[in-house]
């Protein structure tokens, strides 16, 4: 039997997805895109340096993004902004 161990799941880091999400509301659309983009990059080559498989980093990442406009989301429809 095996196990794949995920070192650090990222959707489940609610400090960091809220502060990710607060920062990019503040950003015009297109800024808080690239932003979130360049997030994704910094987490993706944290874990390649931690020696994570590439499909590993590329699911972990999918839902660090899904979390983050999740938030981003929650917060657009509890403040009334579209």
């Amino acid at each position: 039997m095996t196990a794949v161990i995920t070192p650090f799941p990222i959707a489940r880091r609610r400090a960091f997805i809220q502060k990710q999400a607060d920062h990019a509301t503040c950003l015009r659309p297109d800024a808080a895109g690239r932003y979130l983009e360049y997030q994704l990059q910094v987490q993706r080559d944290a874990m390649r340096r931690r020696g994570v498989t590439e499909d590993l980093i590329a699911r972990e990442l999918k839902c660090m993004e899904l979390a983050i406009r999740q938030e981003l989301l929650r917060t657009s429809l509890s403040t009334g902004a579209t």
